[in-house]
């Protein structure tokens, strides 16, 4: 989450409030992602302690013996680093300020080549046959080097003749948000 923030920031997709960021000291305007920077660095941190805390369960032969003394300071040490990493990321994500004209520039229709497949899906067809059908749309756009979403219905057709004219309303990126049921789209 932290590296996507940053580099969505670094886009100017998202704009990162400056209680979580700073000034750069030789670019006037670039502000510095430093409490993500730091999230980011904390994970590494975590996974050693897990790591350890594993490697010393890992050597125990099935019941309680005297290695597992040494358990509780990397076990409380992740749970606070994890604590103070969530309160920091949900500072960071509340304030956080989208720029929408930004992000909308960030979208491909290439992005979109599973709700092609899902397209199939709904007309009856298995996934696993409209994953190929998918995948050798993105080819022959390729091959043309063109946008996905340029292609012709009779190009679609050519490769599956189960495509129909509905088919372009595919490349809508709301409708295509609005068809997910999961929370969060």
């Amino acid at each position: 989450l932290a590296e996507d923030i940053i580099i969505t920031n670094l886009l100017k997709g998202v704009t990162i409030d400056d209680a979580y960021a700073t000034g750069s000291s030789l670019m006037p305007q670039k502000k510095n992602p430093d409490a993500l920077e730091l999230l980011r660095g904390k994970a590494g941190i975590a996974l050693g302690r897990a790591v350890g805390l594993t490697a010393t369960l890992k050597g125990l032969p099935r019941a309680y013996n005297k290695d597992l003394q040494e358990d509780k300071i990397p076990l409380f040490e992740a749970v606070d680093t994890v604590k103070d990493c969530l309160a920091i990321a949900t500072g960071v994500i509340v304030t956080l300020k989208p720029n929408p004209d930004m992000l909308m520039k960030a979208l491909c229709p290439e992005m979109l080549a599973t709700d092609l497949a899902d397209y199939l899906v709904r007309k009856g067809v298995p996934f696993r046959e409209t994953h190929h059908i998918s995948g050798a749309c993105v080819r022959l756009a390729e091959e043309k080097n063109v946008s996905i979403d340029t292609l012709t219905l009779e190009q679609l057709k050519a490769i599956d003749s189960r495509f129909e004219e509905d088919v372009m309303e595919v490349w809508d990126y709301e409708v295509s948000v609005e068809r997910k049921s999961s929370i969060g789209g």
